[in-house]
C-alpha cells in the first residue's frame, strides 16, 4: 500500500466553492438579508483540571471557516473533540476549560444579539405534556418581539412547523417516559422548530441524528440542510455529527474531520474520499464514504484494524499531510480574506416579546403542564385526600375531653409535618421543568424573573385545590374547632406550608438536578426543621446554641404549628377527669402556654403573615440562586485560566476575547 509522503502537497480543485471575495459580494445586500461568515483561527481547548500528565488540550490549532447558505459537518470518532469545538464556537464553553485563538463574526470580534444564531443541544429538553403546536406556539408568544401580533406570532409558528415537516403531528403529545408521543425525530424537529422561530443566519446543531435510525436522520437532516428554500435566508448551519449515513454526507457542503482535537481534513465533503485515497487509504466501492473516514482515524479498537500500520501512524500520515498540503493553504487564505474584508455587521438585537408577556405566556404554558402531568399534583392530590380521610377515621370526632388535647396536638403536628413532607413527591416534575428552563434561559429565550413570575403564579391555583379538598375532610371528620374564621385559617396555613416545601424543593431542584439526590436532600432539609419545630422537642427544651438559635425560628414548621395550635386551642375549654366529685376544666390558652409551651403574646395571624412572607422569601432565593449560579459560571471560569496561566504545565498564547452566543435576558 502506497502512502504520500508529508512533503508531497496535495491539491483539491475547490473552483466550485465560492470564495471569500464571492461571499462578500453574496453578503452586500440590503439590511437584514445578509448572512453571517464565521471564522476561527488556531483555536486550542484545555482542562484547567490538572491531570497525571499536566492539562489536557482537547482541541489543537483548529483553524476554520462556516459560510452563508452552506452546511458544515464536524465529524471524529467518539471523544475527538467534535462538541467541544461546537461549543466553542457557540460561546458556550465549560468553566473547567481554557479557551485561546480568535473567532470573527464577519470578520468583527462581536457578540451575536439575540435572534442572530441559535444553538439546538443534542439532547430534546421538551415539556412532554404539550402538544407540537402548542410547544412551537408558546415558544413564539415568548421569543417574537412585541411588534409582532398573536396572530403573526401564529402564522410564524405554523410556518415554522410546515418547514419542518411536523404538520401531520401539530396535535400530537411530544410525549415522554411511560407517556406515548412523537418520535425520536419528530422530537429533534420540533427542538429545532423553537429555535428557528427568530429566522437566525446562524445555527448550531449539536449531535441533531443521536439516537435517530438512518431514515430519521436523513429526513431530519435534508430539512435542515435545506431550509434556506423555504425561508430564503442564507443561513449559516455548522453540526457535530458523529456517524452519517452516506445519503446524509452528500448534504454536507464542508467537512471538518477531527481526530484527537486535531484537524485531519477540512475542506469540501465530497473531496475527502480522494484525501484519504492520495494518502494510501482508499475506500472501497461498496464501503460508505462517512464509515471508511471515521474507521481508519479510530484508535479505539487499534488491535482490529485491516491495516498493517498503527492507526497512530495512520492519523500522523493524514494530518501531516493536511498540514502541507494546498487545502489548508486554501482554508488560511480563505479564513485571513473573510477575516480582513470586514463584511458588514450582523442583524441589530430583534428583540424579545415584552416582560408582562412573556410572564402571561409562562404563566399558561406553566398552567396547562401542571394540569396534564398527573406527577404534578394530581397524584398528590389522591394521597392527600387517602391520608385526611385515614386521619379522619383514626381522629374522628375527638370531642373536648382531657385526652383530646394529646389527640389534636398529634393531629394538627403530623398535617404540618408529615402532610407537607409529601410535597418532595413532585420533586421529578420539578427537575423537569428546571431542565427545560435551563436550556431556554441559555437560549435567550426569557428572563430568570419572568420565569420564577410565572412557576409561582401557576402554581398557587393547583396547590390551594391541594390544600382545601383535603382540609374539609381532615377538619369535619375530626371535629376541629368550629367557626368559619378557623376553617378559614387553617386552610391558609396548610396552602402556606405546601407552598413553602414547593419552593424549597424548587431551590433544591435549582442546585441538584438529579431525582434522587434532590429527593435526599429536600427530605433531610425538612427532615431536620421537623425535628426543631416544637412539637417533637418543646421550644424550652431546645438546645440553644445552633438548635435554637437561629434553626427554630429559621424552620417554617415553627410557625405552622403555632398558627395552626393557637387556630385550635384558643377559646375552648377541656374536661379534666372527676376528681373527689368536682368537676373541673382547663382553657387551651393555659394548654398552649404549659403544656405546648407556645408564646401568646403575639397573635396566629403573625404566624400566618410570617408564612406569607417566608413564601416570597424562598422564591426571592430561588431567583438569586439562579441568578447567582449564572453570573458565578464566567467568574469560575476566569478563575480557573488565572490558575491555568499561572501553572508551569500550560505553555499557550494570550486569550483572546471570548465569543459568546448569546446575550442574556434579565
Amino acid at each position: 500500500m502506497a502512502y504520500l509522503h508529508p512533503s508531497e502537497s496535495f491539491e483539491i480543485k475547490t473552483s466550485s466553492e465560492p470564495s471569500g471575495l464571492d461571499i462578500e459580494a453574496s453578503t452586500n445586500t440590503p439590511e437584514g438579508n445578509h448572512g453571517i461568515c464565521l471564522t476561527w483561527k488556531d483555536i486550542w481547548v484545555n482542562t484547567t483540571a490538572k491531570g497525571k500528565n499536566g492539562r489536557r488540550s482537547i482541541l489543537q490549532g483548529l483553524t476554520g471557516y462556516a459560510k452563508p447558505g452552506q452546511l458544515l459537518a464536524i465529524m471524529g470518532p467518539s471523544g475527538c473533540g467534535k462538541s467541544t469545538l461546537l461549543d466553542t464556537l457557540a460561546g458556550r464553553l465549560a468553566t473547567n476549560t481554557r479557551q485561546t485563538g480568535e473567532i470573527l463574526i464577519n470578520g468583527h470580534k462581536q457578540e451575536l444579539s439575540y435572534g442572530t444564531s441559535a444553538y439546538v443541544t443534542q439532547d430534546d429538553t421538551l415539556l412532554t405534556t404539550l402538544t407540537v403546536k402548542e410547544a412551537v406556539y408558546y415558544s413564539a408568544q415568548l421569543q417574537l418581539p412585541n411588534t409582532m401580533s398573536k396572530s403573526e406570532k401564529k402564522e410564524r409558528a405554523d410556518f415554522t412547523i410546515k418547514e419542518m415537516g411536523l404538520q401531520d403531528a401539530t396535535n400530537t403529545r411530544i410525549g415522554g417516559w411511560g407517556v406515548k408521543g412523537i418520535s425520536g425525530g419528530q422530537k429533534r424537529r420540533v427542538s429545532i422548530c423553537i429555535e428557528i422561530l427568530t429566522r437566525p443566519r446562524l445555527l448550531f446543531l449539536d449531535e441533531p441524528t443521536s439516537g435517530l435510525d438512518s431514515a430519521a436522520s436523513y429526513y431530519v437532516m435534508k430539512r435542515i440542510a435545506t431550509l434556506d428554500h423555504k425561508d430564503g435566508i442564507q443561513r449559516t448551519i455548522i453540526t457535530s455529527i458523529h456517524q452519517p449515513s452516506s445519503e446524509v454526507f452528500q448534504l454536507f457542503d464542508n467537512l471538518c474531520l477531527l481526530s484527537s482535537g486535531e484537524n485531519v481534513y477540512f475542506g469540501p465533503a465530497s473531496a475527502a474520499c480522494e484525501f484519504f485515497a492520495l494518502n494510501g487509504f482508499p475506500c472501497s466501492p461498496l464501503q460508505s464514504v462517512p464509515d471508511h473516514l471515521l474507521k481508519i482515524i479510530n484508535k479505539d479498537f487499534d488491535q482490529d484494524t485491516e491495516i498493517e500500520i498503527s492507526t497512530e501512524e495512520v492519523i500522523s500520515i493524514l494530518v501531516s499531510s493536511y498540514k502541507s498540503s494546498e487545502m489548508k493553504k486554501h482554508v488560511h487564505d480563505e479564513v485571513a480574506v473573510l477575516s480582513k474584508k470586514q463584511i458588514r455587521s450582523t442583524d441589530t438585537n430583534k428583540g424579545h416579546a415584552g416582560f408582562f408577556n412573556q410572564c402571561l405566556s409562562l404563566i399558561k404554558r406553566s398552567s396547562l403542564n401542571m394540569f396534564r402531568d398527573l406527577g404534578y399534583y394530581w397524584l398528590r392530590l389522591g394521597i392527600y385526600i387517602a391520608l385526611a380521610l385515614s386521619l379522619g377515621t383514626v381522629f374522628y370526632d375527638f370531642g373536648t375531653s382531657y385526652a383530646s388535647i394529646k389527640d389534636r396536638g398529634s393531629l394538627l403536628a403530623y398535617i404540618s409535618g408529615f402532610l407537607t413532607f409529601m410535597s418532595i413527591g413532585g420533586f421529578p416534575s420539578f427537575v423537569e421543568d428546571m431542565k427545560v428552563f435551563q436550556l431556554e434561559r441559555q437560549n435567550g429565550h426569557y428572563g430568570v424573573v419572568a420565569y420564577v413570575i410565572g412557576n409561582t403564579f401557576s402554581s398557587v391555583p393547583f396547590v390551594f385545590v391541594v390544600s382545601i379538598i383535603p382540609a374539609v375532610i381532615t377538619y369535619y371528620l375530626c371535629g376541629l374547632q368550629k367557626g368559619y374564621e378557623h376553617f378559614f385559617f387553617f386552610v391558609s396555613v396548610l396552602f402556606s406550608s405546601l407552598m413553602l416545601v414547593e419552593s424549597l424543593m424548587m431551590i433544591v431542584a435549582s442546585i441538584v438536578p438529579n431525582y434522587l439526590m434532590g429527593i435526599i436532600t429536600g427530605a433531610g432539609i425538612q427532615g431536620v426543621m421537623m425535628l426543631v419545630g416544637g412539637f417533637f422537642k418543646l421550644s424550652h427544651d431546645i438546645p440553644n446554641i445552633f438548635w435554637k438559635y437561629p434553626f427554630h425560628y429559621v424552620a417554617f414548621h415553627t410557625y405552622v404549628n403555632e398558627g395552626l395550635f393557637k387556630n385550635e386551642f384558643e377559646g375552648l375549654r377541656f374536661d379534666i377527669p372527676n376528681v373527689q366529685g368536682v368537676n373541673r376544666s382547663i382553657t387551651g390558652e393555659v394548654v398552649l402556654t404549659d403544656t405546648w409551651q407556645m408564646d401568646l403574646s403575639y397573635s396566629k395571624w403573625v404566624d400566618l403573615a410570617i408564612l406569607l412572607g417566608m413564601i416570597v422569601l424562598y422564591r426571592v432565593l430561588f431567583l438569586f440562586i439562579i441568578k447567582g449560579t449564572e453570573k458565578m459560571k464566567p467568574i469560575v471560569g476566569s478563575m480557573l485560566s488565572s490558575i491555568g496561566e499561572s501553572s508551569k504545565t500550560v505553555v499557550h498564547v494570550e486569550k483572546p476575547d471570548a465569543t459568546p452566543l448569546n446575550e442574556h435576558v434579565v
